[in-house]
């Protein structure tokens, strides 16, 4: 009878490996959660991009947009005329204007906003506030809301675009602003709410100020 040369040997013993199956079922759920997250966010974004109700406040805030050598690009002019409705209204007190510029440009978007409300739609200048340094939603929220708070206001109107509401909104809450929005009557591709989506999402994890700094 022949014998098993490796009995009595000494047997290496057996590594415990995880199953596949806890690997598969651990990222299908971290993928069930992602797209669970993204689609509530998502939601989010376009249900804010069809919030056109102006609500009173003290001051309304016109977010920056592209301006010509002083001349409002057709977005700005959107905002624009949107900010001088709500105070013709009487819905806000004040308007305040928020944009810096760019390289080579001859002006801020501020300044170029702050002439169009004062010259076409007619706004006195001690209505009017500007903030001429911001070159993103952040800064430009951030560096307003600084400025307001000395003015006693904290109740503003976010004006902007509809497929930026949802993250100026949550920008103006971390700086510290009571904030709604009325968004213009542009459209929102879904180009501009999935991009919004991507940045909504990651601000809201970590916060919107540490994102600034990651992109800068």
């Amino acid at each position: 009878m022949s014998r098993d040369p490796l009995d009595g040997a000494a047997k290496r013993p057996e590594v415990a490996r995880p199953p596949r199956r806890i690997f598969r079922r651990v990222l299908s759920l971290l993928t069930l959660l992602l797209v669970g997250y993204s689609s509530i966010t998502f939601t989010q974004v376009w249900w804010a991009s069809r919030n056109r109700e102006p609500m009173p406040a003290s001051a309304a805030i016109v977010l920056g947009a592209a301006q010509y050598n002083g001349t409002p690009s057709p977005v700005l002019q959107g905002r624009l005329d949107r900010a001088a409705l709500l105070y013709t209204s009487d819905l806000v007190e004040i308007v305040v204007v928020t944009g810096g510029g760019r390289d080579g440009d001859s002006t801020t978007q501020a300044k170029a906003a702050y002439d169009y409300l004062r010259t076409v739609a007619g706004i006195s200048d001690d209505r009017l506030r500007l903030e001429v340094d911001g070159t993103s939603t952040f800064e430009e929220l951030a560096a307003t809301a600084r400025f307001l708070q000395q003015e006693g206001i904290t109740e503003v109107t976010l004006v902007t675009d509809p497929y930026h509401a949802r993250r100026a909104l949550l920008v103006a809450r971390e700086v510290g602003l009571d904030a709604s929005v009325s968004t213009t009557d542009a459209g929102a591709p879904l180009s501009r709410l999935l991009r919004e989506t991507l940045a909504v999402g990651a601000g809201q994890i970590i916060g919107f100020r540490r994102l600034e700094r990651l992109a800068s």
